[in-house]
């Protein structure tokens, strides 16, 4: 299923499903984007993005704060962001930028779903083919 499915999405789909599982915050889509989709505005590529969403490969999240058990700091994967807060989170411009300060709490991430890695992840067969 996932080979069909993955030659199926267009470029800029693919950018995203790429950045689900690449642990980045959405700015980090950017490096994804084929020059043409580069050019479009934010509210366009949330068009892309939503029925992605929808569909439900990818999850938007918050990133929040994580500590290990040894005290090193770093971040994961936050609060789901509420279906209908999406549109006005991803047209808003300022959630497509990398932070001024480097601290990404609270920055929008894409988070792949076990859906989403039946179309990323190519199965057995898929691989023997």
């Amino acid at each position: 299923m996932s080979e069909r499915e993955w030659q199926a999405l267009t470029k800029s789909e693919e950018a995203f499903m790429v950045n689900s599982y690449e642990i980045d915050i959405l700015a980090g889509v950017w490096g994804d984007l084929d020059e043409a989709d580069q050019s479009r505005p934010v509210k366009e590529l949330a068009g892309i993005l939503l029925p992605l969403i929808d569909r439900g490969w990818i999850e938007v999240r918050r990133v929040a704060p994580w500590k290990s058990p040894s005290g090193q700091r770093g971040y994961q994967h936050g609060e789901l962001v509420p279906r209908e807060q999406l549109p006005a989170v991803l047209e808003d411009a300022a959630n497509w930028e990398y932070p001024d300060d480097a601290d990404w709490v609270g920055a929008v991430t894409l988070v792949e779903t076990e859906a989403g890695r039946k179309i990323t992840c190519r199965s057995p067969e898929e691989m023997a083919g």
